[in-house]
């Protein structure tokens, strides 16, 4: 995995709560499903932030949804995660469960 194509934990987060919204990835929802699932308490500074730095480095792609009565005209963006995005996150994944294989003594041994 190259440095480029590197995701801190939060850009995992987002990317993993893009995915698990499928159609509804709307701003919004991302921020409630981190708090929610993750318990991350998320900023909207924060999480705009890295869904740009995403989009810059390839990761996701927004398109724009048609508004809804609840938004008085205003339109909002869909986020989507891309080929290389998905790539980054089994590559992430790989690199994390090759780090932890072996060392499950160590974890039950430090829940005792």
């Amino acid at each position: 995995m190259s440095r480029k194509s590197s995701l801190g934990e939060f850009e995992q987060m987002v990317l993993l709560a893009v995915l698990q919204l499928e159609d509804e990835a709307f701003g919004p929802g991302i921020s409630k499903l981190l708090e929610d699932r993750a318990g991350r308490e998320v900023s909207r500074g924060a999480l705009y932030s890295s869904l740009d730095r995403l989009e810059r480095k390839g990761f996701l792609r927004w398109s724009i949804a048609s508004p809804g009565a609840d938004r008085s005209g205003y339109r909002k963006r869909r986020f989507q995660v891309t080929g290389p995005g998905l790539q980054a996150l089994k590559d992430a994944r790989q690199a994390m469960e090759a780090l932890y294989r072996g060392l499950d003594h160590v974890f039950e041994r430090g829940s005792r």
